[in-house]
């Protein structure tokens, strides 16, 4: 299929421009034929095996360091900020969406390391990770739970703040460790091939729930139980799986952020999460848009090709529209984890919209390619699977929805 370099970036700039070529090839080379190859490999265990196509995504992700986007410079990471992660999540979710969320996540626990400064836990976990060719590392990030999903996320809500909802993994005081039992539930993406985990948990005391904290956890500790990989409708390479904690020694210096600060924290991890998810899935729109318009370029119907009747122009310009402003509000919603701080109402809003216009771009897409685009493995039903999955994706983009409305209230009456 032709690429289609139908969009302006005009205010990129050289290395920049060279990064989003760069990305984008890799996805053209590597990340479409391993995305057609996973479709036929059949169930989740099949996918996430060893010497899956999956696998040679990742080594090769790893071998251009884009693992470790995330981890500063200063740590062995490649520290890219802003704009440059809006370049490459859109490229990647061009390429395919479950591989790019994967790769996003895989550098959360350690980035979360980094920002803790812990110099002993940077040694033992971070610097090995940005130095990782060959995918050994890989990271997950677990909050939901079989309870507990999208409340785990409305910041400053009563059922948020109150202990007595706190959450299913807690963590009894015991020494030196702390003891985990409990299950994160099993939408957590990476999870089923995951090496290192970054949790939200409860931490205990004399049998109370003294608070919320961020705890690192190597998934090699006993008593780590990991169930199946659910085989979804859409991602389905994503690797998402339930893990159940049965007595598991944690030290204490594993616990990166406490009570009094865990409310901010997650709401920078959410600030980010959700932008980024935003340009993946503007990278699912614009995939959707070029298979239609590449379609009705070709497919002649009525004596001519397709993309010359006026009912098919006007779609693709609805579509071409949704994507151009899906774009701008990914990148602004990018943009503004900096330098002042996260805005969770305008990353809320990127998710929102920009999951909702891949959703709504790939429907259009499968219409006009007709009957065709109703079979299993056709593309334009895979992005329509994978856009749906992101409804849910980090939270419900209903629930989310009515946590930024509320934020925007609050500001707008405060005082």
């Amino acid at each position: 299929m032709r690429t289609y370099w139908w969009h302006t970036d005009q205010n990129l700039t050289g290395q920049q421009e060279a990064l989003k070529s760069h990305v984008h090839r890799f996805a053209v080379e590597h990340m479409r034929p391993a995305a057609e190859a996973l479709y036929r490999l059949g169930g989740p265990q099949q996918m996430l095996a060893e010497g899956s196509p999956l696998w040679e995504v990742f080594r090769a992700a790893y071998e251009r360091r884009w693992h470790s986007a995330l981890v500063p410079l200063g740590m062995g990471g490649l520290g890219m900020r802003g704009l440059d992660l809006a370049l490459l999540f859109e490229e990647l979710g061009w390429g395919s969406a479950d591989m790019a969320v994967s790769l996003m996540l895989t550098g959360l626990p350690f980035s979360f390391v980094a920002a803790a400064r812990k110099a002993d836990l940077i040694d033992e976990f971070v610097r090995p990770f940005a130095a990782d060719r060959e995918a050994r590392f890989v990271g997950c990030w677990a909050v939901t739970e079989p309870e507990h999903g999208s409340d785990q996320f409305l910041l400053s809500t009563e059922v948020f703040t109150d202990l007595y909802f706190s959450g299913q993994l807690r963590a009894d005081p015991q020494g030196e460790d702390y003891v985990v039992n409990g299950e994160k539930s099993a939408w957590v993406g990476n999870a089923a091939i995951a090496t290192h985990m970054v949790a939200s948990l409860t931490l205990m005391s004399e049998s109370n729930a003294a608070g919320r904290a961020v705890v690192f956890i190597p998934l090699d500790l006993p008593g780590i139980i990991r169930e199946r990989p659910q085989d979804m409708l859409g991602q389905r390479a994503l690797a998402q799986a339930a893990v159940r904690f049965e007595d598991v020694r944690v030290p204490r210096r594993y616990v990166l952020v406490e009570h009094d600060h865990y409310e901010d924290e997650l709401a920078k991890t959410l600030a980010f999460v959700h932008a980024a998810i935003g340009a993946i899935f503007t990278g699912v729109a614009r995939a959707a848009y070029e298979a239609a318009l590449e379609h009705a370029r070709l497919r002649e119907q009525g004596g001519k090709a397709l993309v010359m009747h006026q009912l098919v122009q006007r779609r693709l310009f609805e579509m071409y529209s949704r994507i151009e402003a899906a774009r701008a509000l990914a990148r602004a919603a990018m943009l503004s984890n900096e330098p002042s701080g996260p805005t969770p109402e305008h990353a809320v809003a990127a998710k929102t919209f920009c999951t909702q216009t891949a959703f709504e771009v790939a429907d259009s897409a499968l219409a006009l390619f007709g009957a065709r685009g109703l079979t299993r493995d056709h593309f334009a039903a895979r992005l329509l699977c994978d856009a749906r999955a992101a409804f849910a994706e980090c939270g419900s983009n209903d629930v989310l929805a009515l946590l930024a409305a509320r934020r925007l209230v609050e500001q707008a009456t405060a005082g």
